[in-house]
């Protein structure tokens, strides 16, 4: 399947889970450093309830792993930057808290 793409970073294989794709677009509009976005596979979790959010978790051999929660589901998000972890979840919390 070929990644269609939207705004040049966020590449779009699979849907995005609600209230997250907005979250995206603003961190990718406020850092240039951030190379793409890749969401992945959605699954349904008990605990992803509330506001949307979004947490690092692993490094990748190109940037890093998040996972982010809403609408009762979670997905991963692979992260395509040279950002350190701190810096990243730092501009994370920002688009967060606006």
């Amino acid at each position: 399947m070929k990644l269609r793409t939207a705004q040049g970073k966020l590449k779009i294989e699979h849907s995005i889970i609600d209230g997250v794709r907005p979250l995206l677009e603003k961190l990718l509009r406020n850092t240039a450093e951030i190379r793409s976005v890749i969401p992945g596979v959605i699954r349904p979790v008990r605990d992803a309830r509330g506001e949307p959010s979004i947490r690092i978790t692993v490094p990748t051999s190109n940037g890093w792993k998040a996972i982010a929660l809403s609408a009762g589901a979670r997905q991963e998000l692979f992260i395509s930057t040279p950002l350190s972890k701190e810096n990243l979840q730092k501009l994370i919390r920002q688009v967060l808290d606006t």
